[in-house]
Protein backbone atom coordinates (compact mmCIF):
# COMPACT_ATOMS: atom_id res chain seq x y z
CA UNK A 1 0.00 0.00 0.00
CA UNK A 2 1.27 3.41 -0.87
CA UNK A 3 1.22 6.35 1.52
CA UNK A 4 -0.96 9.17 0.20
CA UNK A 5 1.35 12.13 -0.50
CA UNK A 6 -0.95 14.05 -2.82
CA UNK A 7 -4.62 14.44 -2.04
CA UNK A 8 -5.46 14.13 -5.75
CA UNK A 9 -8.01 11.38 -5.27
CA UNK A 10 -10.22 9.94 -8.00
CA UNK A 11 -13.61 8.30 -8.08
CA UNK A 12 -13.23 4.54 -7.70
CA UNK A 13 -10.09 4.66 -5.55
CA UNK A 14 -10.02 2.80 -2.24
CA UNK A 15 -8.17 4.22 0.78
CA UNK A 16 -7.81 3.53 4.45
CA UNK A 17 -9.33 6.49 6.27
CA UNK A 18 -9.47 7.54 9.91
CA UNK A 19 -13.19 8.04 10.55
CA UNK A 20 -13.06 8.84 14.26
CA UNK A 21 -14.86 10.35 16.04
CA UNK A 22 -18.27 8.85 15.25
CA UNK A 23 -21.72 8.83 16.80
CA UNK A 24 -24.41 6.18 17.03
CA UNK A 25 -24.50 3.73 14.13
CA UNK A 26 -21.78 5.43 12.09
CA UNK A 27 -18.90 3.20 11.01
CA UNK A 28 -15.66 4.39 12.57
CA UNK A 29 -12.02 3.73 13.20
CA UNK A 30 -9.41 3.27 10.51
CA UNK A 31 -11.15 1.40 7.74
CA UNK A 32 -11.33 1.15 3.97
CA UNK A 33 -13.48 3.63 2.08
CA UNK A 34 -14.36 4.01 -1.59
CA UNK A 35 -14.22 7.47 -3.18
CA UNK A 36 -17.58 8.10 -4.89
CA UNK A 37 -17.30 11.85 -5.55
CA UNK A 38 -16.79 12.92 -9.17
CA UNK A 39 -13.28 13.85 -10.27
CA UNK A 40 -14.08 17.55 -10.79
CA UNK A 41 -15.12 17.85 -7.15
CA UNK A 42 -12.11 15.81 -6.11
CA UNK A 43 -9.77 18.12 -8.03
CA UNK A 44 -10.98 21.38 -6.49
CA UNK A 45 -12.29 20.53 -3.03
CA UNK A 46 -10.37 19.79 0.18
CA UNK A 47 -13.10 17.24 0.91
CA UNK A 48 -14.31 14.15 -0.88
CA UNK A 49 -17.36 11.91 -0.65
CA UNK A 50 -16.79 8.28 0.31
CA UNK A 51 -18.74 5.18 1.19
CA UNK A 52 -17.69 2.77 3.90
CA UNK A 53 -16.45 -0.73 3.09
CA UNK A 54 -17.00 -3.71 5.38
CA UNK A 55 -16.07 -7.37 5.43
CA UNK A 56 -19.06 -8.32 7.62
CA UNK A 57 -21.30 -10.61 5.56
CA UNK A 58 -24.36 -10.09 7.77
CA UNK A 59 -24.63 -6.59 6.30
CA UNK A 60 -24.80 -7.87 2.72
CA UNK A 61 -28.55 -8.15 2.14
CA UNK A 62 -29.51 -4.55 1.39
CA UNK A 63 -30.07 -3.07 -2.09
CA UNK A 64 -27.54 -0.36 -1.19
CA UNK A 65 -24.72 -2.91 -0.80
CA UNK A 66 -22.31 -3.90 -3.57
CA UNK A 67 -20.11 -7.00 -3.29
CA UNK A 68 -16.48 -6.24 -4.15
CA UNK A 69 -14.96 -9.58 -3.21
CA UNK A 70 -11.31 -9.79 -2.22
CA UNK A 71 -10.27 -7.61 -5.14
CA UNK A 72 -8.84 -4.13 -5.71
CA UNK A 73 -6.17 -4.57 -3.01
CA UNK A 74 -8.66 -5.39 -0.26
CA UNK A 75 -7.34 -7.90 2.31
CA UNK A 76 -10.77 -9.58 2.79
CA UNK A 77 -13.99 -10.09 0.86
CA UNK A 78 -15.72 -6.75 1.19
CA UNK A 79 -18.96 -4.92 0.53
CA UNK A 80 -19.50 -1.24 -0.28
CA UNK A 81 -22.19 0.20 2.01
CA UNK A 82 -23.87 2.91 -0.04
CA UNK A 83 -26.19 3.85 2.82
CA UNK A 84 -23.04 4.80 4.78
CA UNK A 85 -21.94 7.80 2.70
CA UNK A 86 -19.87 10.58 4.25
CA UNK A 87 -18.15 13.76 3.18
CA UNK A 88 -14.69 13.75 4.71
CA UNK A 89 -11.65 15.99 4.61
CA UNK A 90 -8.98 14.45 2.41
CA UNK A 91 -6.62 14.68 5.40
CA UNK A 92 -8.52 11.67 6.82
CA UNK A 93 -7.22 9.51 3.95
CA UNK A 94 -4.18 7.51 5.05
CA UNK A 95 -3.10 4.94 2.49
CA UNK A 96 -4.29 4.02 -0.96
CA UNK A 97 -5.40 0.38 -1.14
CA UNK A 98 -6.38 0.09 -4.78
CA UNK A 99 -8.82 1.21 -7.44
CA UNK A 100 -11.98 -0.19 -9.00
CA UNK A 101 -11.52 0.01 -12.77
CA UNK A 102 -14.29 -2.50 -13.56
CA UNK A 103 -17.09 -0.41 -15.15
CA UNK A 104 -19.73 -3.03 -14.28
CA UNK A 105 -18.90 -2.72 -10.57
CA UNK A 106 -18.87 1.08 -10.78
CA UNK A 107 -22.30 0.94 -12.47
CA UNK A 108 -23.54 -1.17 -9.53
CA UNK A 109 -22.07 1.44 -7.16
CA UNK A 110 -23.89 4.24 -9.04
CA UNK A 111 -27.16 2.26 -8.97
CA UNK A 112 -26.84 1.71 -5.21
CA UNK A 113 -26.23 5.46 -4.74
CA UNK A 114 -29.43 6.16 -6.67
CA UNK A 115 -31.31 3.72 -4.44
CA UNK A 116 -29.80 5.23 -1.29
CA UNK A 117 -30.83 8.76 -2.27
CA UNK A 118 -34.16 7.78 -3.85
CA UNK A 119 -33.22 9.15 -7.27
CA UNK A 120 -35.10 8.12 -10.40
CA UNK A 121 -32.34 6.89 -12.67
CA UNK A 122 -31.29 3.66 -14.36
CA UNK A 123 -35.00 2.80 -14.63
CA UNK A 124 -35.41 2.83 -10.85
CA UNK A 125 -38.79 4.13 -9.77
CA UNK A 126 -39.34 2.37 -6.47
CA UNK A 127 -37.36 -0.16 -4.53
CA UNK A 128 -39.22 -2.33 -2.09
CA UNK A 129 -37.27 -3.28 1.00
CA UNK A 130 -38.40 -6.31 2.96
CA UNK A 131 -38.98 -5.81 6.62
Amino acid sequence: MEIVKCKCVKKGEIYYADLTPVKGSEQGGIRPVLVIQNDIGNKYSPTTIVCILTSKKNKSNMPTHVFLGQNYGLPKESFALLEQIRTIDKLRLKRKVGEIKDQEIMDQIDRAIHISFGLEAHGIDKVEVAG
